[in-house]
């Protein structure tokens, strides 16, 4: 059995989301996934800091394996969580794809430069949701050799 055959081990995945309706269909998603990656999420951008840092409430939180972000939070938006965690050396290395309705160039080159790791965009339709999540997960979960220190 080589390497690439070998099941992977679950991650620690982090999704920061606003939308109960689209953390519901992430979570279907990931229920439907071979492999049982953790599922963990926050619904603003500052809880998502303080859940890397391990702040507050989250001071038992698990380092995320990756970071599933939305662009458009409360408190604090994708874009400075996106900056503060790649600006941040005990945190950069923590693979970040952003998740977000905007299709907007503007948006896309914006992640890019601030050093996402991925850009997604939300299909409308339910079942077109669930279907890039999975990929996602299939990618980012299965494919991808991620940093497991």
């Amino acid at each position: 059995m080589t390497d690439r055959d070998r099941p992977k081990e679950p991650a620690d995945v982090l999704l920061v989301e606003d939308n109960p309706g689209d953390v519901r269909l992430t979570k279907e998603a990931f229920a439907d996934g071979s492999i049982a990656n953790t599922l963990h999420v926050v619904g603003d951008g500052v809880d998502a800091l303080d859940f890397l840092n391990q702040l507050g409430g989250y001071a038992d939180a698990p380092e995320p394996s990756i970071v599933l972000l939305d662009l458009n939070l409360p408190r604090k938006d994708g874009d400075e969580v996106l900056e503060a965690v790649k600006a941040d050396p005990e945190l950069a290395h923590i693979p970040v794809v952003v998740l977000t309705s905007s299709s907007s160039r503007e948006d896309v080159i914006a992640s890019y430069e601030r050093n996402a790791n991925a850009y997604l965009t939300k299909p409308v339709d339910p079942d077109e949701f669930i279907e890039t999540v999975e990929q996602f997960e299939r990618f980012w979960l299965s494919i991808v050799e991620l940093r497991d220190d």
